[in-house]
């Protein structure tokens, strides 16, 4: 909370002395087209909402309470739904406000503040994916030496290395967005993403788009590669198991991670690793609530659902109350 007021009030500051807007307030523009239908959106979104913060929660909950799961892997997991769930915290809200008419004009200030936790969010959410895939790696290709390599130091110290990466990288490309002159008001979008606020620009934005592209790259195509070269160094390794059983239980390790994995990579990508958006409002927007409503919710039901020692670790908590 305190970081939040912080940064607010640095770019408040920002947008003082650099921004020579004609504009000081924005307008979300999220799902105009879909005038009619915009009721039946906030029941399933608001559903969808719920879940998803009830599942991260309870995820935090039992991982904490069940000694159990006091391992790398739900350290990493309790991490990752908390940021989901801050995640969702900085942009579902406001959208779901928008769909029943409550809009509120944002201050350019607040538009960048939320940018700005945003990028940190999703940059922190890409690089626990990847420590979690390291995680697995060393678990399945050099167990004997798990407990030393992934100490709790060494697990302190990936956290906070997701989380500073994030941070670094949401001031720089926060800073760049928001020193560009704004001319329209209106964002063809439901919250402050990278690329629509751009649009709102004076001035030729190419030199924008070239870093938003690079930073894309770096932050997505790099973890991405670091947990494809995990699981390539995992398969062989569970390939020369001798027993079926042994195969299957390694593989059973993994599966919820991996599933996390390619829709989460797999959106970033779509959504950011392309030129400059030549698709439509509406189609830019699909891609958006996959990324921004769809797959945090991925994250408890597919840890809840396909993770035997999350669901014992859930039964017996519930055993314990009864």
């Amino acid at each position: 909370i305190l970081l939040f007021f912080k940064f607010k009030n640095i770019m408040c500051d920002l947008m003082k002395k650099e921004n020579h807007s004609l504009v000081s307030v924005f307008i979300f523009q999220g799902f105009s087209s879909f005038h009619e239908h915009k009721f039946t959106l906030f029941v399933v979104f608001l559903t969808l909402y719920i879940f998803t913060l009830a599942g991260n929660v309870i995820i935090v909950g039992i991982i904490s309470i069940d000694h159990h799961l006091h391992t790398p892997m739900y350290f990493f997991l309790s991490m990752l739904s908390g940021s989901e769930t801050v995640y969702t915290l900085v942009i579902i809200p406001r959208m779901l406000f928008n769909l029943i008419g409550q809009s509120q004009p944002i201050s350019l200030a607040g538009c960048a503040t939320q940018m700005f936790f945003f990028i940190t969010l999703a940059i922190n959410n890409c690089f626990l994916l990847t420590a979690m895939g390291y995680d697995r790696y060393v678990a399945i290709c050099n167990p004997l030496r798990y407990s030393v390599i992934m100490s709790k130091r060494v697990c302190m110290q990936l956290v906070w290395g997701a989380c500073s990466i994030g941070l670094i990288v949401a001031m720089i490309q926060v800073s760049a967005v928001f020193r560009l002159p704004f001319c329209t008001t209106k964002v063809p979008h439901f919250f402050c993403d990278i690329r629509p606020v751009m649009k709102l620009s004076c001035i030729d934005t190419t030199v924008n788009e070239i870093l938003t592209m690079i930073i894309s790259v770096l932050v997505i195509l790099i973890p991405m590669g670091l947990v494809f070269i995990s699981y390539i160094l995992i398969i062989s390794t569970i390939l020369k198991i001798a027993s079926a059983e042994g195969r299957k239980k390694a593989f059973a390790t993994c599966a919820s991670h991996i599933t996390v994995v390619i829709v989460h990579y797999g959106c970033a990508s779509i959504a950011y690793l392309k030129p400059k958006s030549e698709n439509t409002r509406d189609q830019d927007q699909l891609i958006a609530v996959t990324y921004t409503v769809i797959t945090p919710l991925l994250n408890p039901v597919v840890y809840s659902l396909r993770n035997k020692e999350v669901k014992d670790a859930l039964c017996r908590a519930i055993g314990q109350k009864l």
